[in-house]
Parts: C-alpha cells; sequence; structure tokens
C-alpha cells in the first residue's frame, strides 16, 4: 500500500502542477489581450454620447425634411 501511494502522489501533484500552469498561463494571456483591447476600443468604435450627438443631427435633419414636404403637399 505504502508504495502505491509513493507512486500515485507523484503523478496527481504533477498533473495538478501541470492544469495549474496552464491556468497561470491563460490568465496571463488574457490579461494582456485585455489592455491590449482597452487600448484599441476607443479608436475602434464610437463613443455613446458622440453617437447620440450624430443620431440627433440625424433626426433633426430628418424633421427639416419632413416639415419641407408637409409644406409642398399643403400647396
Amino acid at each position: 500500500l505504502q508504495d502505491i501511494f509513493n507512486i500515485l502522489i507523484p503523478i496527481i501533484c504533477t498533473v495538478l502542477g501541470w492544469f495549474c500552469r496552464e491556468l497561470w498561463t491563460a490568465v496571463q494571456e488574457l490579461k494582456t489581450d485585455l489592455a491590449k483591447l482597452r487600448e484599441e476600443l476607443p479608436t475602434r468604435y464610437v463613443s455613446k454620447d458622440d453617437f447620440s450627438d450624430r443620431w440627433n443631427e440625424v433626426l433633426k435633419s430628418l424633421h427639416r425634411i419632413e416639415n419641407k414636404l408637409d409644406a409642398k403637399v399643403d400647396k
């Protein structure tokens, strides 16, 4: 029984060590990917405030066009 115990414990510890190392490496890669994403995100996508400002401009233009069309129909 002691021989089986002496063989299984190092094998189990080796597998657990390998698994922990893989998890550590994956977490480190995720941290670098997240940092890269934080740098790239503002350059790729429009912020919410900018989008709402532009959207309001588009809506104002559409309302002006609609008002002009209504004025044409009335005549």
